[in-house]
């Protein structure tokens, strides 16, 4: 009986996880809520979970990972930006936060499963006997590229009860069941980072003296004028390169060991290989052969078809039909088979 099972649902007060809520009471669960303090200037979030969950009389906890979401999440961010690389938070956190951590302290609550708002799908697959991660129905909202980290552990103790639904629908829902924040504009910030400027963060939580000026060169090795820390860039950007050239220039690529920013143009940006590591599988044993796939290297871009294979110490290359834009060190490549998310790693 499904009202004999408990949930633990991360809520943020806005419209997914609202929802999200509404719909696993109306299929019976035992729902409890919980909200993540994992920034001091986040409050809101809280205050936004708690007028929600007092609407749909359903419990809500708070769990406190400030320095957890600080050790893993920020200081790596910080950290990937100082080696010349453009981190994603978003899948840091779900990695090591939203779903490890969360289901561990949710079980002390006596919750038997965790469920989050995230458009993706869980399936058994009795051919493999393994949980597949796939991707939402509505492609305009799809999130499996960050969950990509999900072990089959956390998939068979994990729902997404907004899967099967488009974002319109959910939108519909929450104006039927009176919901304040169904027309609430979502948030497209990194919640740690006020007004998406990431430079103004490294410059106020970073030590200025590991900002080094150095060289911009172009693709010939010629220096055609100073950067301000190879911390601030990042491939494919035009914008704020403090450069006049007399044609578009573009960051190619970020030599660390120079510290050296590389221009070029538009063209000098697509490439068609890349070698990934700390990536996850997710119903496969392990990469003993090359595979075809379709990959994506950010979550907005188009899946491509590639040819995945086993690489230098336990990486995986990862080769293109066709030439991908701003292939970024830092960010993660993501593996997929029709809906089936296969896995995926950290480009390097």
């Amino acid at each position: 009986m499904k009202n004999q099972v408990k949930v633990a649902l991360a809520m943020s007060g806005g419209v997914d996880s609202s929802v999200a809520a509404h719909l696993l009471l109306q299929e019976g669960y035992d729902v409890i809520g919980v909200t993540f303090k994992l920034w001091p200037e986040n409050d809101f979030i809280i205050e936004n979970a708690k007028e929600v969950a007092d609407k749909l009389n359903i419990p809500l906890h708070v769990f406190d990972f400030q320095k957890e979401f600080n050790d893993n999440v920020v200081e790596s961010f910080k950290n990937e930006y100082l080696q010349g690389r453009t981190p994603n938070p978003c899948i840091e956190c779900n990695k090591n936060i939203k779903f490890n951590l969360f289901l561990q302290q949710a079980s002390k609550l006596g919750a038997d499963i965790i469920a989050t708002g995230h458009y993706a799908r869980i399936e058994w697959d009795e051919s493999f006997q393994k949980y597949l991660l796939k991707t939402g129905l509505d492609p305009s909202k799809d999130q499996s590229y960050f969950l990509y980290n999900l072990t089959q552990e956390e998939l068979s103790k994990t729902i997404f009860p907004l899967g099967n639904y488009t974002k319109n629908k959910i939108k519909e829902i929450a104006t039927q069941i009176g919901l304040s924040v169904a027309q609430k504009p979502e948030s497209q910030e990194i919640c740690f980072i006020p007004d998406n400027d990431y430079r103004e963060f490294l410059y106020n939580h970073v030590d200025n003296k590991l900002f080094k000026k150095g060289n911009f060169l172009d693709t010939k090795g010629k220096v055609i004028g100073t950067h301000q820390g190879i911390s601030f860039y990042t491939i494919g950007q035009r914008k704020n390169l403090g450069l006049s050239l007399g044609y578009p220039a573009y960051v190619v690529d970020i030599d660390v060991e120079k510290n050296a920013v590389v221009i070029g143009d538009n063209e000098d940006v697509f490439k068609s290989k890349l070698v990934c590591n700390e990536y996850n599988l997710i119903h496969l044993n392990e990469l003993t052969e090359s595979m075809e796939v379709e990959a994506k290297i950010r979550y907005g871009a188009k899946l491509s078809k590639a040819t995945i294979s086993p690489h230098n110490h336990g990486a995986i290359s990862v080769k293109f039909r066709e030439e991908q834009r701003a292939i970024t060190k830092g960010q993660a490549v993501v593996f997929y088979n029709s809906d089936v998310v296969l896995g995926g790693g950290k480009i390097i």
